[in-house]
């Protein structure tokens, strides 16, 4: 037994979180996180973008990339996934996760329905600039592009 003192009428409930409908919110990325696959055979880079304005304003969603994964098809996704949110926050060369952070981003999101014991949820279909307007630089000449620390990508440097 635990002994609290708490008044439930001074507080208000929680209520369910549902999924946010189908569309696109204006987000950024507050949160980035490299985390080993279930199976412990691979990485993905999770991602925790909050929404900016709206009636969804403060809500949270969250993005897995399988950056590292037996499933050349799935890894091949996400680091597509990756580049189109890199080009849409202006961030090409991209080092360290914490780049994508505080950047503005439209996501395009979706809803994939209930499977099994799983409730629906929402998923990352697509990223855009914010403000419509292309927000990544012209790519550097490859002479003028600084070497990459360690010359491996970010998710291969940042393994936990």
């Amino acid at each position: 037994m635990a002994r609290i003192s708490f008044n439930a009428s001074n507080v208000e409930p929680s209520t369910p979180m549902d999924v946010l409908p189908a569309g696109k919110y204006l987000a950024m990325a507050i949160a980035s996180e490299l985390k080993a696959t279930k199976t412990g055979t691979g990485e993905y880079l999770q991602i925790t973008f909050e929404v900016l304005d709206g009636a969804a304003k403060g809500r949270k969603i969250f993005e897995r990339l399988n950056i590292r994964n037996s499933n050349k098809t799935a890894e091949d996704i996400a680091q597509r996934a990756l580049s189109a949110l890199c080009r849409a926050v202006g961030v090409i060369e991209l080092e360290d996760s914490d780049q994508l952070h505080d950047k503005p981003v439209v996501l395009d999101v979706a809803v994939d329905p209930a499977k099994g014991e799983y409730s629906a949820q929402n998923r990352v279909k697509g990223y855009s600039a914010a403000g419509g307007q292309a927000s990544a630089p012209a790519a550097r000449p490859a002479a003028a592009a600084p070497a990459a620390a360690g010359g491996s990508p970010v998710w291969k440097r940042k393994a936990a």
